[in-house]
């Protein structure tokens, strides 16, 4: 759902329960309690079904918590470079969202990032943003959780400096325990084929 369809359908509820309480007021104004016809009873169910958090949202609040990381990159080929640094995340939005904010190295150069991870309960997909200090793009992607609630495989979008075009990478987060994680990014290499680009394990700490 894109920003203006969410603001639209938003509006459209809205609407209808205006409409419903102007219908109630008596003539000298008083206020009564709303009364909607089937039409914006069922408008207003489906929004609030659409917009409560449910099992999915439990499970991204599962992984709240601070984390210490080790980052391992494969790029260049040879021996992976090692990073390290520290993840904090909290749920945001009345539960719906989960904020992660890193801090740390990368390659050698210190490295800040910040993602957001829900579940549309309308597309039925986990959604994911990720922004950070070594660009100006934006990720943005969505994937699904295996059925045992362990393993989430998503597909990113991102602006390739390279190409100069958008690419995408292939994301695999996997719950190994409660209080560890690892997390694995793949891109297309430089044949073309998929290769591993970026290994993350996630300790907790708090």
């Amino acid at each position: 759902m894109t920003i203006k369809s969410f603001a639209g359908a938003a509006l459209c509820v809205l609407a209808l329960c205006l409409t419903a309480q102007a219908q109630e007021k008596g003539a000298a104004g008083a206020k009564k309690e709303p009364v909607m016809d089937e039409k914006q009873k069922a408008a207003m169910e489906a929004w609030q079904k659409a917009s409560t958090p449910g099992p999915q949202h439990q499970k991204l609040a599962d992984m709240a918590g601070t984390w210490e990381v080790t980052i391992k990159s494969f790029e260049g080929g040879g021996e992976p470079q090692v990073s390290t640094g520290k993840a904090s995340r909290k749920m945001i939005m009345g539960g719906r969202f989960l904020q992660e904010e890193y801090a740390g190295t990368y390659m050698g150069q210190p490295f800040n990032g910040m993602g957001f991870t829900g579940y549309d309960n309308i597309m039925k997909r986990f959604t994911m943003v990720w922004l950070d200090s070594m660009g100006t793009g934006v990720m943005v992607g969505n994937g699904e959780m295996d059925p045992a609630g362990k393993v989430l495989t998503s597909s990113m979008t991102y602006s390739d400096a390279l190409t100069g075009k958008q690419a995408l990478v292939r994301q695999v987060m996997k719950k190994e325990s409660k209080d560890a994680e690892t997390f694995e990014m793949y891109g297309p290499g430089p044949d073309g084929k998929e290769v591993r680009m970026m290994e993350m394990t996630y300790k907790r700490v708090k």
